[in-house]
């Protein structure tokens, strides 16, 4: 759908300095009415496409980039389902047309759409506005920039912070364009282009949106596949998109939001659960006994399945949980590339080392032919094409992974004592005696053969996070974990 569109929201005049606490490392999240609402939005917005296109500006002046050459003056925004996103997308969108930049409103999307969207139309940027799982009264935006690329502190939203603080806008009476772009047929047909739906066999799938913004696109992707003659049913779940969340809010990072997946897939003899956060970047999977499976050991097994098709190709991994992963890459000959969590540093990395494919224990996969970018639909996709062609259940596939390299998941502690610089200095003394090997790319983490753990402060919230994993000995990895978690609470981390 393509048609003209109109924006409502009515900017101040005058724009006095103020302080935005809600910047983070990678985006903007904060709580409504306190360190977010319109007024802050419509700030962030103008200032986000004032320093895009001034970029975009002096590169195509200077012949600087060759990538700037065939973008188009316009930033692309989508919102997820919450009541609150409309309003703040409105003003965002207000902000950017006063700047002189062309908007393309998606609609409602999930976070990939955008990053989809970004590239598709040769963007000069994009911003999704969400608060992906967090309390009801929160909300955010994710930026990228030109190509889908991501916006970290250190690499533009520092800048994006000050001038939307400062409120020095330009002003020269241009204003841009808006349009409404809601058809998602391109990004449909993209997504499916990682599956060949000739291998697809009779799959029962039980898939839960939670009320999210991951519905209407569930429904494009099964419709197209059944239209192409694949054998699936889909079992659908809190599907209606709903933005006061009534079955509440889609984390199936939360034990007890798992258990409606988890019976249905019982119920329905499924052979795949899939589950959802609000803006569908992760894809969270259950097996065909309704069981839950770590984020790590489908890394491993996505690993396994693209050095299958990409020999010899580059995987990158984060440093929470790695044994598995690194046995699956070694296994198959690919090329191990480890990064920093978060999304920015795995996208950096994948670039600079032209990874097919990175992967993340929070659920977050990223795919070199999407731009880099992460995407809460194509390994749910990639997943039933595996147990089409293997003929094996999802249990049989990550069985030999999870006996192998068994872990501990990650624990989260909140402090009330020490500072988790402060904690992890103490914990690293603690172990000094064992010489185990180190690495602080991310967190802390020791390694001492048999098993290992990493510890690392929360990037988006005040908690400190723990990862043990052991080769194959289960009863050492509880012992470790009750040693540990014993340590900490007398360091006053109380489990979150």
């Amino acid at each position: 759908m393509s048609t003209s569109a109109t924006n409502s929201y009515q900017p101040a005049t005058e724009f006095d300095p103020i302080v935005i606490d809600s910047f983070k490392a990678y985006d903007i999240r904060g709580e409504l009415g306190v360190n977010l609402d319109e007024h802050i939005a419509y700030r962030i917005g103008r200032a986000f496409a004032q320093i895009l296109f001034q970029r975009y500006q002096a590169s195509i002046a200077s012949q600087a980039c060759d990538d700037m050459e065939n973008l188009q003056s316009a930033i692309v925004i989508g919102s997820d389902i919450r009541h609150s996103s409309e309003p703040l997308k409105q003003a965002a969108i207000k902000g950017m047309i006063d700047a002189g930049v062309d908007v393309i409103d998606l609609g409602m999307t999930g976070t990939e759409e955008v990053y989809f969207a970004t590239s598709h139309y040769h963007a000069l940027g994009g911003i999704e506005v969400t608060a992906s799982h967090n309390p009801i009264n929160y909300n955010g935006l994710k930026l990228v920039k030109e190509h889908s690329k991501p916006i970290s502190a250190d690499d533009g939203l520092a800048e994006i912070q000050a001038l939307a603080e400062s409120g020095q806008f330009i002003n020269d009476n241009q204003s841009g364009k808006l349009q409404l772009l809601t058809d998602k047929n391109a990004y449909i047909k993209h997504v499916m282009t990682f599956i060949d739906m000739d291998k697809l066999k009779p799959l029962t799938l039980v898939i839960n949106s939670g009320n999210g913004s991951a519905g209407p696109v569930v429904d494009l992707l099964i419709d197209r596949l059944i239209q192409a003659g694949a054998p699936l049913e889909a079992i659908t779940l809190h599907h209606t998109p709903d933005g006061s969340f009534p079955n509440g809010i889609p984390n199936p990072m939360i034990e007890a939001n798992r258990l409606t997946t988890q019976q249905a897939v019982l119920e329905n003899n499924a052979d795949l659960g899939i589950a959802f956060d609000g803006d569908f970047d992760r894809c969270f999977l259950f097996d065909e006994n309704g069981e839950f499976i770590d984020g790590s050991y489908i890394v491993g097994m996505l690993a396994q399945a693209f050095l299958n098709k990409y020999p010899n190709e580059a995987i990158v991994y984060d440093p929470r949980v790695i044994y598995n992963t690194e046995a699956v890459i070694a296994d198959h000959n690919g090329k191990a590339v480890i990064s920093k969590s978060g999304h920015s540093f795995i996208k950096q990395v994948m670039r600079e080392s032209g990874a097919v494919y990175g992967g993340e224990m929070s659920a977050h996969h990223y795919f070199r032919d999407f731009f880099y970018c992460d995407s809460g639909m194509i390994p749910w996709l990639l997943t039933i094409e595996l147990l089409s062609i293997t003929g094996k259940t999802l249990s049989e596939l990550v069985t030999g992974y999870i006996q192998a390299y068994p872990s501990s998941g990650e624990l989260n502690f909140h402090l009330t004592t020490h500072d988790a610089t402060t904690i992890i200095s103490a914990i690293e003394e603690k172990f000094s005696i064992q010489n185990p090997s180190k690495s602080t790319l991310d967190g802390l983490s020791l390694n001492f053969g048999e098993w290992r753990f990493n510890l690392r402060a929360s990037n988006t919230e005040p908690l400190i996070r723990l990862n043990i994993e052991s080769r194959g000995d289960e009863q050492l990895l509880a012992t470790k974990t009750q040693e540990i978690q014993q340590w900490l609470a007398l360091q006053g981390a109380i489990p979150a």
